[in-house]
């Protein structure tokens, strides 16, 4: 009996075997609308390969939504990469702004793979020092007796303050406790390609495209990926640009190294002065 091929979703994963023929067909077999050919769905493999297929299903999700034609499948490697820098330089391509034709008002962008994403690196002590900061929304039942008791103060301020005075209050936020937050070390710990995905989001315009060109987005914690089959373009980042130095800091810096230069010959003299005095003495 002939095995019947894979989903689409899971025929860029090397090394998946076909389950058992023993096993009972239900859910875990799809019909393909493609082919309309019978095809094994996720929940027939177990294990690592039922991975593999989550994360290539994750990875290839909502490409049906995206025009396609003319557009460019760029290739960025985080590898030793700063976040920042990375960050920039991904969101400039994701929204088209290094073609000619850049218009803000239309979703020109390319496709964007980065690769290598737990490999990405940061400056200075935003390893522990940066948080990553939600609501969870929940409200407990001692947060019900701080909001209503808050919410009566405030009432009582607000018709206080109008009647004397006839100043008008904005309102307070009544948003009681729940809030979480996540260290960008234990943030890359968990999904590092979190990490980048909100440092370009951060970076693009609030509008109506931005969910656009976020579906544009594909990031990978490491160097596979199954879009082997597109036209790849690897993209070069550019060299970093160092300012010249100031001349008046230059100036500092040429007398530090004058200043240390004559201490070193100081203390050597010192030292040749010490010895010859010894061999005289002996």
């Amino acid at each position: 009996m002939k095995k019947p091929p894979l989903m689409d979703f899971a025929e860029g994963i090397a090394n998946l075997t076909y389950p058992s023929q023993n096993k009972a067909v239900g859910s875990d077999f799809l019909v393909s609308n493609v082919s309309g050919r019978i095809c094994y769905g996720i929940g027939a493999f177990e294990g690592p390969q039922r991975n593999a297929c989550n994360t290539t299903k994750k990875a290839l999700a909502g490409l049906r939504r995206i025009n396609l034609e003319g557009l460019r499948w760029r290739v960025f490697d985080a590898k030793g990469q700063v976040l920042g820098r990375l960050a920039s330089q991904i969101s400039t391509v994701v929204q088209g702004k290094d073609k000619p034709t850049y218009m803000p008002n239309r979703d020109d962008g390319d496709m964007c793979i980065v690769l290598n994403a737990k490999d990405v690196c940061v400056t200075g002590r935003k390893l522990t020092d940066k948080f990553y900061r939600w609501h969870t929304g929940q409200v407990s039942f001692s947060s019900c007796h701080i909001l209503l008791i808050a919410f009566t103060i405030e009432i009582w301020e607000i018709a206080y303050v109008r009647f004397h005075s006839g100043i008008h209050i904005s309102w307070m936020s009544m948003y009681v406790g729940h809030l979480k937050e996540r260290s960008l070390k234990d943030q890359m710990a968990k999904d590092p390609t979190e990490v980048i995905r909100k440092a370009v989001l951060r970076m693009l315009p609030r509008n109506k495209l931005r969910d656009d060109r976020d579906r544009k987005l594909r990031i990978f914690a490491g160097s596979e990926h199954p879009f082997g089959d597109r036209p790849l373009e690897f993209y070069v980042m550019p060299p970093r640009t160092v300012r010249e130095m100031r001349p008046r800091a230059r100036r500092a810096l040429i007398r530090a190294q004058k200043k240390a230069e004559q201490q070193q010959e100081k203390a050597s003299d010192t030292r040749k002065g010490r010895k010859d005095k010894a061999e005289v003495s002996a």
